[in-house]
């Protein structure tokens, strides 16, 4: 059975003295502008895309919790429309955004199944700021692979 984990990944970095193929992969995960957040999986082939980029970035895995609460406030549909339990009811087999969000992380829903919805989430500038955001996580910075404290940083950004 494969992992069925996801990883939420936050752009904290800009772009000024990256390389060209940092910014690919940046643009690739569809990260383009600092505090911009996607879900993704934790297969083979995006962490090699994380640890290429990791000197722009932070990741870790996203609770059940926090991905509603992203999904919630921060969940724009194409037009800039807000994502309501009604738009998730008529659109898919699920009831609520909680309810969406818990099959997402249980791998039985892909976000693509919501038809319109964005794959980026802009959050603020976290609440308390990032930190040394030259330095990774093991020196007291912001970048890098942070676990579970990646659900602390979020709900600080929206």
């Amino acid at each position: 059975m494969r992992n069925l984990t996801k990883l939420a990944v936050v752009r904290v970095r800009g772009g000024i003295g990256l390389r060209k193929e940092v910014k690919d992969t940046l643009r690739m995960l569809g990260l383009t502008r600092v505090n911009h957040c996607v879900i993704i999986e934790d297969s083979p082939s995006y962490k090699g895309m994380l640890q290429k980029v990791k000197d722009a970035i932070t990741w870790g895995e996203i609770s059940p919790e926090t991905l509603e609460h992203l999904l919630r406030k921060r969940g724009r549909l194409l037009g800039d429309k807000r994502l309501t339990d009604e738009f998730v009811s008529s659109n898919t087999e699920f009831k609520s955004i909680g309810e969406f969000s818990r099959a997402l992380l249980e791998g039985r829903a892909k976000i693509e199944d919501l038809p319109g919805l964005k794959k980026v989430f802009r959050l603020h500038p976290p609440k308390g700021g990032y930190g040394r955001i030259k330095r990774p996580i093991k020196d007291g910075g912001a970048l890098g692979y942070r676990g579970s404290e990646i659900n602390d940083l979020i709900l600080r950004m929206s």
